[in-house]
């Protein structure tokens, strides 16, 4: 058995920045802890890295308002903020984050003409980062994720895990995962129980009975 934990952007402009998840900070010490726990053989994290001309930043189609939808490559495109852009104090992972423990960083949303919060593939489904070949070189078996937002990126993450990883067992941490909104994350759960995977908390890990 191989264990790999990915941890989905936790990263300054989704805590305290442009894009910031209500009480994201409160997940820090519980992904610290099962950084530290010794259980996982590989730990993982992924990184929105995008150009500032990204075209889902509201910013970059002349007269669209934040946080609404509109269109992108013929696709429903929400507008979001300027947010983690590459090679910004928002794009980098969280001072409190034991970033240092990472043993693989997949960087996504590169491409200005696609957004991407899956950390496996773009929101078409036309490109793959490569991660899933990552995890597969590596023979891991158990993959648990979790991080920043629930309800997008960490949820279009499982559900590509799922699709991609078909020998990997995919769990869900919920307690260290936090959403944009309660009603999203039960969506997100939903769908997630729906596709076979596990809905757990940390200490089932850290503190198994």
């Amino acid at each position: 058995m191989t264990k790999a934990l990915l941890i989905v952007d936790v990263q300054n402009d989704f805590i305290d920045g442009s894009l910031a998840v209500p009480n994201g900070e409160e997940i820090i010490h519980v992904i610290n802890s099962l950084i530290t726990s010794k259980y996982y053989d590989y730990i993982i994290a992924s990184q929105d890295w995008h150009p500032a001309n990204h075209k889902s930043f509201a910013s970059n189609n002349n007269g669209t308002q934040v946080f609404t939808m509109g269109e992108l490559n013929g696709a429903p495109q929400m507008m979001w903020p300027d947010h983690c852009v590459q090679k910004t104090w928002g794009a980098e992972f969280h001072h409190d984050l034991l970033s240092n423990n990472f043993d693989f960083v997949q960087q996504k949303g590169i491409n200005p003409e696609v957004d991407s919060y899956s950390a496996f593939r773009d929101n078409n489904q036309n490109e793959t980062t490569g991660l899933d070949i990552w995890i597969q070189d590596h023979h891991i078996t158990t993959l648990d994720v979790c991080g920043l937002a629930t309800d997008y990126c960490v949820k279009f993450s499982i559900m590509d895990a799922v699709n991609l990883l078909n020998e990997t067992e995919i769990r869900f941490i919920q307690n260290a995962s936090k959403a944009l909104t309660v009603e999203g994350e039960q969506q997100a759960i939903t769908e997630m129980q729906a596709a076979g995977v596990i809905i757990m908390n940390s200490d089932q890990i850290l503190d198994p009975v």
